[in-house]
């Protein structure tokens, strides 16, 4: 996979820039709220192209609401390249800055962020149960400073999905990272689903990225196709998933666009670009002062897109045109 480098902004000197357009701040010219500076920290958990597009999503949203970034916008991003440590540091450090609003990406940056204040306002996104995660009291009263939106897809649906694919599946395998809270909420549905089918199920975990190839190849040559939720690590090593996918001849589909994109055959699933404008739309509201974490019911995606790679598809001797979408 092509790793995009973050750009990390943890200098004093830009943290002192951020508290200081922090708390609608005015501009220089004493501007009405329209005009008022406002100013958003960012913690993501990991590149990759599902948690990215959720970012870019997010800031295009909040330019299309009025909010641009180096005009009346400062924006503090942080990346914790998956790494428990920094999260816990840029938590603190982006708190410290005191901005008007903090957006979480992944559920664990979301809950370090909700371990350092429990009074700036919280959006989260890419997070499948806020409330199982714990971060809300409810996904429809989330009652604190948190709320936001849902990544969870139509796991039955991408089941059916993979079914229509390989109608004579006897074996199919689930692929995901065990410490992952949502993988696993996601893995245990699409395993009834595949039970209540008829089909076996053979479930496998990695710790980490460096586990995803030795995974995929052991699990690859016992199953006839493979699941894969909207899982971090196996979404960082996607690249790996489908070169072991082409090698062994193997169907892989995945919880998102993102993942097949860079190395699955299909999905019916979100568009996290989609999803992070859906949280960007909540933002401006909590940035206008029309709305507060606590009274906001965590949204879900909106829509769900039938995405083929076309490449795979040809590679596993796969007509494309004969995938449809699921009814």
């Amino acid at each position: 996979m092509k790793a995009k480098l973050g750009l990390l902004l943890t200098t004093g000197v830009a943290l002192a820039s951020l508290a200081a357009c922090g708390n609608g701040s005015k501009d220089s010219e004493g501007s009405d709220s329209g005009s008022e500076k406002k100013s958003v920290g960012v913690l993501q958990l990991v590149e990759h192209e599902s948690l990215d597009a959720t970012y870019e999503g997010f800031k295009e949203a909040l330019e299309e609401e009025g909010f641009k970034e180096g005009d009346n916008l400062t924006i503090e991003y942080q990346n914790a390249q998956n790494n428990q440590d920094n999260l816990k540091s840029m938590s603190e450090k982006l708190v410290k800055a005191k901005p008007d609003l903090i957006l979480g990406i992944a559920t664990p940056a979301a809950q370090s962020l909700l371990n350092e204040t429990t009074e700036i306002p919280i959006l989260v996104t890419a997070v499948t149960d806020l409330a199982e995660a714990k971060l809300v009291e409810s996904n429809e009263k989330p009652g604190g400073n948190l709320s936001g939106t849902s990544d969870m897809g139509p796991i039955e649906e991408q089941i059916d999905l993979l079914l229509s694919i390989v109608p004579d599946a006897k074996t199919v395998g689930i692929m995901y990272n065990a410490s992952e809270a949502n993988s696993i909420i996601q893995a245990n549905i699409a395993k009834k689903a595949l039970e209540k089918a008829g089909v076996k199920v053979s479930e496998k975990t990695a710790n980490s990225t460096n586990d995803v190839q030795q995974v995929t190849s052991s699990l690859a040559k016992n199953v006839d196709a493979i699941y894969i939720p909207t899982d971090n690590t196996f979404a960082s090593a996607a690249a790996v998933v489908g070169e072991v996918a082409k090698e062994q001849k193997i169907p892989v589909i995945a919880a998102s666009v993102g993942q097949i994109e860079e190395g699955g055959l299909a999905t019916f699933g979100i568009d996290y670009k989609s999803l992070g404008k859906q949280t960007g739309q909540m933002a401006a509201k909590i940035l206008r002062g029309e709305a507060k974490p606590a009274d906001m019911p965590v949204e879900y995606s909106k829509d769900a897109t039938l995405f083929v790679n076309e490449e795979m598809a040809k590679a596993l001797g796969i007509d494309p045109a004969s995938i449809k979408a699921p009814k």
